[in-house]
């Protein structure tokens, strides 16, 4: 497995180059809900819609937590962008030896409350209207080899361009409390309804005419 391999000033750079990319194709960013912070490690499940949803959970996190932040990705993905493991991608393989490496590292990141863990439990990209999210097996075995308590963050990424020639991020958040005290299909369950609220909360606009 690939480890990440954290650099403050290639972050420092490297969010520079963000703001400017940002400001170039995006009209702006909205937050929706209110996470209380628990000071426990976080476990952030996202929906996986594009490109650039890991960037965004960082610019959230960097507003938000302010932890280190961690992101699991296909090991062949990581190995046509190395670069990402300076801002915390690390790697799995499915089906391989080094699947339990990537379990063990991630469970070991979850330990600590100054660290922030990224999964997309659906292993793949989906249009952003898929509903119900099928998340795949065993990603669970990360929280539970882990052994202590986790807080666990729900965020939504939704994209509407509206009236303008860039698109409106709306990243809707919500925690249902430890991700150790509930099961993997009771997650999946809570996530999928939560991203329905969100869809409806997000198709409810005004007519603009």
């Amino acid at each position: 497995m690939i480890k990440a391999k954290h650099s403050k000033w290639f972050s420092a750079l490297f969010n520079i180059y963000l703001w400017m990319v940002y400001r170039l194709y995006f009209n702006k960013f909205e937050v929706k809900g209110h996470v209380e912070d628990m000071g426990l490690p976080l476990l952030v499940i996202a929906n996986h819609v594009s490109w650039w949803d890991g960037f965004w959970v960082l610019r959230l996190n960097q507003k938000l937590w302010k932890r280190q932040l961690f992101v699991m990705m296909l090991e062949y993905q990581l190995r046509e962008n190395m670069f990402l493991r300076r801002m915390g991608a690390f790697s799995i393989k499915k089906r391989s030896k080094t699947m339990r490496d990537s379990i063990n590292y991630a469970s070991e990141i979850i330990k600590d409350p100054k660290k922030l863990l990224l999964l997309f439990p659906q292993g793949q990209i989906n249009s952003q209207y898929t509903n119900p999210l099928i998340f795949q097996n065993g990603w669970y075995r990360i929280v539970e080899q882990a052994g202590n308590p986790v807080q666990i963050v729900m965020v939504a990424n939704l994209t509407d361009y509206l009236a303008s020639p860039r698109p409106t991020l709306t990243q809707y958040i919500y925690s249902p409390g430890r991700a150790d005290k509930l099961t993997p299909g009771e997650i999946e369950t809570i996530y999928n309804n939560f991203y329905r609220s969100c869809i409806n909360q997000q198709t409810d606009l005004p007519w603009l005419g």
